[in-house]
């Protein structure tokens, strides 16, 4: 009879833990914006109540761990949407996006406000799939046509003092100005994402990272009129592979030092990228004025040029129109920066131009395995107050002074 009883109190126990398991599984739930909150995907009615709606009701459900916002296939037109945290029990929520979510028609709206999509002081959100079209070729023709235009929406997607953020399989086309932008983040894992803009359309940085800590850009493909991704101060532990660029302005560190107290970017990684047909490749830039900024702990490793204008450059004399800096030298400190496996062609002579601060030299700056050409034969290399030591196969030479 003990035995029994032994083996029925085993049972139970096996038993309760099944139901516990299957509890924590199951607390889930989805909000769909169409069936629950109303949202018309016919792209013409505006449907940002519903999805502001629905995101107040994920952010406050009770009793689960996890809400799924859901977007059916469709298009739905969003005005200005601001996602606001912390929600209630920490719950992780995704929005699982299979439309497409258009801004006004009339770009006027927007650029009112400096914003379109944004998330802010939010915790453990996830955005998988979906295509955000801020349907901005109507402005860039306004600027270039140098009419009285409003600025735009200053980003398509913006991600501000959050932390634990994914965004997978995300496609932006078309922003008024920069198309995702991270600001004071902690934790912001980016894979597979896609940007596409015209290549002559004005500020449409790709991805914008500033002022954050570990964030991973991983698979992106990123055709644009500007940066395909800009670092800007106050950037640590950024880790950036497998990006396809072009035609766009690169990947750039800065512009740094516009202000005189700002934060440095440190412990960068750039490795496995292609550029092809940009502006320029690997590149760090800064304005040329005081700064107590800094740039150190940079490694560009594993990246392929295909007729790259600048396809490796520091610019420390970055002064546009000639404004507010004229004469001035730049402040920002630029050291351990490390070029390693890098090829293909330049569309200019110069492939490597270190043009450094008289004040505070480029420190420590490496080339190891670089082959670079210019019409199929080497290029060039120029170095103003640049530091460094060269190593492996290295063309064009290097000009680095030890």
């Amino acid at each position: 009879m003990m035995k029994l009883s032994s083996s029925i109190a085993c049972f139970w126990y096996v038993f309760m833990i099944i139901i516990s398991l299957y509890s924590v599984e199951a607390r889930e739930v989805v909000y769909n914006v169409v069936t629950k909150f109303g949202a018309n995907p016919n792209g013409k009615t505006d449907t940002t109540n519903s999805f502001l709606n629905a995101w107040k009701t994920a952010c406050n459900s009770a009793g689960y761990n996890s809400a799924i916002i859901y977007v059916p296939r469709g298009k739905y037109v969003l005005n200005q949407a601001i996602f606001k945290g912390q929600c209630k029990n920490n719950i992780y929520i995704t929005f699982q996006i299979d439309g497409i979510l258009l801004s006004p028609k009339d770009y006027s709206v927007l650029g009112k406000t400096g914003k379109w999509i944004a998330f802010e002081d939010v915790s453990r959100v996830s955005i998988k799939g979906g295509t955000i079209d801020a349907r901005g070729m109507a402005l860039w023709s306004c600027k270039l046509a140098e009419k009285k235009c409003p600025a735009g929406a200053t980003q398509s997607l913006l991600f501000s003092n959050s932390k634990d953020i994914t965004i997978t399989g995300l496609t932006s086309i078309n922003s008024q100005m920069f198309h995702i932008v991270i600001n004071g983040c902690q934790n912001v894992h980016m894979e597979g994402v896609k940007v596409k803009a015209s290549g002559t359309s004005p500020n449409t940085d790709g991805i914008h990272v500033q002022s954050s800590t570990n964030v991973n850009i991983i698979g992106a493909t990123i055709m644009t009129g500007d940066d395909c991704i800009s670092i800007g101060p106050g950037t640590f532990h950024l880790w950036i592979e497998k990006v396809v660029c072009g035609p766009g302005h690169g990947i750039s560190i800065g512009s740094l030092g516009k202000g005189f107290d700002e934060p440095g970017v440190q412990n960068v990684t750039v490795k496995s990228v292609t550029f092809s047909n940009t502006e320029n490749g690997l590149r760090i830039k800064t304005w040329g004025r005081p700064s107590d900024g800094f740039v150190r702990g940079v490694n560009f490793q594993g990246a392929r040029m295909n007729n790259v204008n600048n396809p490796i450059i520091i610019d420390q004399n970055y002064c546009p129109h000639n404004e507010d800096c004229p004469d001035q030298i730049s402040g920002v400190q630029i050291s351990d920066v490390h070029y390693k496996d890098i090829s293909g062609t330049s569309a200019t002579r110069v492939a490597v131009n270190f043009d450094c601060s008289s004040k505070n030299p480029c420190k420590r700056i490496t080339l190891e395995n670089v082959k670079l050409t210019y019409r199929n034969q080497p290029a060039h290399a120029t170095c103003i107050n640049a530091y460094g030591s060269a190593s492996g196969f290295v063309e064009p030479a290097s000009c680095l002074s030890r």
